[in-house]
């Protein structure tokens, strides 16, 4: 009989094993939005793109080989010999042309592809932070809601235990039925809190899919992360971390270099460009062509005049330059600001922690005390349904306190510009 009870308890605990719903932790959910985030792709995307134009831009550097072949036939009038003579042409040749020297040209337009494929480089860092702080805030918040699923469902449990003792009393002739009035009325008010906050939990559960990429969790739980630690680090250490690490104050580096380059660029269109050509290939009446030909040469342009779009493609990088300087200073006091007020959060969430924290264990307290009097018959629903509600607004606080701190941690990491998970 023994065994026979062990290999049952052993199926049913192999049967839960098997149709537990799969977990979801915080760095699989982290993992996932990297992967599939249809942000983290474009942003990719947009490196290959700025990795492509830089090879562009270096194509410059190297000559430009060309092959040409041609036929044509027909009557021509010969001027000196005053007649109309029948011609056909063939030809082949090969064409080279190497750029020498251009002041500053090519080189601007390779500096500049290099800034801004840089500038493309730090845009999915950010991506992947702004994805790191959306993926984390929405697992707290989904954390924080299943917390509150819990301790919303043991009110609902508290209450209707209260109403059936109100019915047995009532029953009994020892209560009134408006105390059995008044305990109904607290149940269903708890089971429609119930309600709300299982639709909370939902739309939470779809926020997480949604940052991280997919369409449902589908049968995923959230696993509760490993506690932090409290110590919050020093303000004036994380300001000076924020500034030389944040990914937006080195794509504004990137894009002044590029603008820079723009600038030496601009500036080189006011010299002249030197440049060497070649050809050799055949050309004859017959085909194929058979007699020899070929060519070199130096070409120099000089620009003299350009309707004085030189001067304001100079004008336009200046000002280009200006601009994101103003940008770089306007973005390292919105860091600042970042910064400080995700400290202060975190800082006054510690608080409210270590506050509620006591707050649930008085509530508590009184709260069974309050259900113990009722069930002895000393007490009235009166105080029975306050001190439910006030261990209940003490869990929903707590619960709000320990999670508002993981958040407030996230945007710190993110104010501060880390990646750690």
């Amino acid at each position: 009989m023994k065994r026979f009870v062990l290999i049952l308890v052993f199926l049913v605990l192999s049967a839960q094993s098997l149709f537990a719903a799969p977990s979801l932790t915080l760095n699989e959910a982290l993992e996932m939005a990297n992967s599939n985030h249809p942000q983290v792709i474009e942003a990719k995307e947009n490196l290959h793109g700025a990795d492509a134009r830089t090879g562009q831009a270096l194509s410059s550097y190297y000559p430009q080989i060309n092959f040409a072949a041609d036929w044509n036939k027909g009557r021509t009038y010969i001027t000196a010999q005053d007649i109309i003579k029948t011609t056909e042409v063939n030809s082949a040749a090969l064409y080279v042309k190497q750029t020498i020297y251009d002041f500053g040209r090519t080189s601007g337009v390779v500096e500049a592809a290099h800034g801004n494929r840089e500038a493309a480089k730090q845009s999915l860092v950010i991506t992947r932070q702004e994805l790191t702080l959306r993926v984390k805030s929405a697992f707290y918040l989904l954390l924080a809601a299943e917390k509150q699923v819990s301790a919303v469902a043991e009110t609902v449990n508290a209450r209707s235990a209260v109403l059936h003792q109100a019915e047995e009393f009532f029953n009994q002739g020892i209560r009134a039925k408006v105390d059995v009035a008044k305990a109904e009325a607290n149940f269903y008010t708890a089971k429609t809190s119930l309600i709300r906050a299982e639709n909370n939990r939902d739309i939470a559960r779809l926020e997480l899919a949604n940052a991280i990429g997919i369409a449902t969790l589908g049968e995923r739980t959230a696993v509760e992360p490993s506690a932090v630690s409290p110590n919050l680090p020093e303000r004036a250490i994380i300001q000076q971390q924020a500034v030389n690490n944040r990914a937006e104050l080195q794509q504004l580096a990137a894009l002044k270099s590029a603008a820079s380059a723009n600038l030496k660029t601009a500036k080189g269109s006011y010299l002249p460009v030197l440049s060497g050509t070649a050809n050799m290939g055949y050309a004859d009446g017959n085909f194929p062509p058979t007699g020899n030909v070929w060519g070199a040469g130096l070409n120099l342009t000089m620009p003299l005049f350009s309707g004085f779009s030189s001067v304001e493609q100079v004008r336009e990088a200046i000002s280009a330059i200006n601009i994101i300087e103003a940008r770089q200073n306007n973005l390292r006091l919105q860091i600042g600001k970042e910064v400080e007020s995700a400290w202060l959060a975190a800082n006054e969430a510690s608080a409210r922690i270590a506050s509620t924290d006591k707050e649930v264990v008085a509530a508590t307290e009184s709260m069974a005390l309050a259900e113990g009097r009722y069930h002895e018959g000393v007490g009235n629903i009166i105080e029975v349904t306050d001190a439910q509600t006030q261990a209940l607004d003490a869990r929903t606080a707590h619960i709000q306190a320990t999670y508002d701190y993981y958040t407030a941690l996230a945007r710190l990491d993110r104010a501060v510009g880390r990646n750690k998970e």
